[in-house]
């Protein structure tokens, strides 16, 4: 796909937005109770003679409508294991080191967290807060992978042209990356983010944290702040979807990056696009089109809304590791471990030697 092609997809998802929208039946997230989760992270590196340190994601996202990080504890065969947070995005991380030794070096983190789905009533201008100054920078500024300028200015620009208010460039951007990317099930992990090359490669395929960070990077190249927020999920989808949902304990693969974007009077808002073409792709019977009602259910609803089967770790990009001499990594999703210096692949969870397991601890 060329950038002429973009452009030209851009100028027709504008115009779609302008159609009358479906109404979700099949899937449709809305606040209710509060569910509980237990998430159990588990290390366990290989003995040796060199020095070994892991960086653990913890469930820091504290939102309260959806979302509220619950006791948070671990054991370790290290004496040096602490919470640390990134100074910039808030994003807190359990750090352990171990000296060299032929002993074993294992951690355990035991995290509770509360969720509930959430949802947004557009129809009502609600009286959210406004967002302070400093996070208004913070979430409209570029990052290493996400830039605002150049071909990110560009193509939103073209998306976004004569619309009225914030919230129509939030859905215009939102309905843009629907219709013009797709999932890609050869990426490995989440996707890397890399928004400015995707769009000059036109490639505009990859998994959500391609696709979510692809939101992010227009929407904030068109003035609007958002955010991605990296997680994990952990039960299955209560609407029936197998695509959206974490359908065993084993939730090492589990890892799903969302997006979100601040619009005056309604704060902060939900958007998934890559979860549209997650269920296009993956939901039975496979490869679904745009009327699918399963397809319009869900790409009516990841605009203002997700569900609560889904725990949020943090809103972190470019974080440096304390104590690593490596450079800073795009986003903390996965744990991360160096051997003697030498970063792990934080993608081979096997060879790496972690586990993510997760139960509801309500009913």
């Amino acid at each position: 796909m060329n950038r002429r092609t973009i452009l030209k997809l851009g100028v027709a998802a504008s115009a779609l937005v302008m159609l009358p929208r479906m109404a979700a039946a099949s899937f449709a997230p809305k606040p209710a109770g509060w569910r509980e989760f237990e998430v159990i992270t588990r290390i366990d590196l290989p003995a040796g003679g060199e020095t070994a340190q892991v960086w653990v994601p913890v469930p820091s996202v504290n939102e309260d409508g959806w979302m509220k990080p619950g006791a948070l504890s671990w054991t370790t065969s290290t004496e040096s294991a602490e919470i640390k947070t990134d100074p910039v995005s808030g994003a807190r991380f359990l750090h352990a080191q171990w000296a060299g030794a032929d002993a074993p070096r294992t951690l355990e983190i035991v995290a509770t967290v509360a969720t509930r789905d959430r949802a947004t009533d557009f129809a009502q201008t609600g009286t959210a807060s406004a967002l302070s100054e400093e996070d208004r920078a913070l979430y409209t500024a570029p990052t290493a992978l996400i830039p605002t300028d150049g071909i990110v200015r560009q193509t939103t620009e073209q998306i976004v042209v004569g619309a009225r208010s914030d919230l129509d460039k939030a859905r215009r951007i939102y309905e843009w990356i629907v219709e013009s990317t797709e999932r890609n099930p050869e990426t490995r992990g989440c996707g890397l983010g890399d928004v400015a090359s995707m769009l000059e490669m036109g490639d505009l395929t990859g998994k959500c944290a391609d696709l979510n960070a692809l939101f992010v990077g227009l929407a904030r190249a068109a003035g609007l702040p958002a955010r991605d927020v990296y997680g994990l999920r952990v039960a299955p989808s209560a609407f029936g979807y197998k695509s959206l949902g974490a359908n065993k304990p084993d939730v090492t693969k589990s890892q799903h990056c969302r997006a979100e974007v601040f619009l005056e009077g309604f704060g902060w808002v939900a958007a998934d696009p890559a979860d549209v073409r997650k269920v296009m792709l993956e939901e039975p019977p496979g490869n679904l089109g745009f009327d699918d009602p399963k397809v319009a259910d869900a790409r009516a609803a990841l605009f203002g809304a997700w569900e609560g089967n889904w725990i949020g770790y943090n809103f972190g990009h470019d974080i440096a590791l304390p104590g690593s001499e490596n450079d800073a990594v795009a986003f903390l999703m996965y744990p991360e471990a160096e051997i003697g210096g030498e970063r792990l692949d934080p993608l081979d969870a096997a060879a790496f030697a972690y586990s993510i397991t997760a139960r509801e601890l309500t009913a």
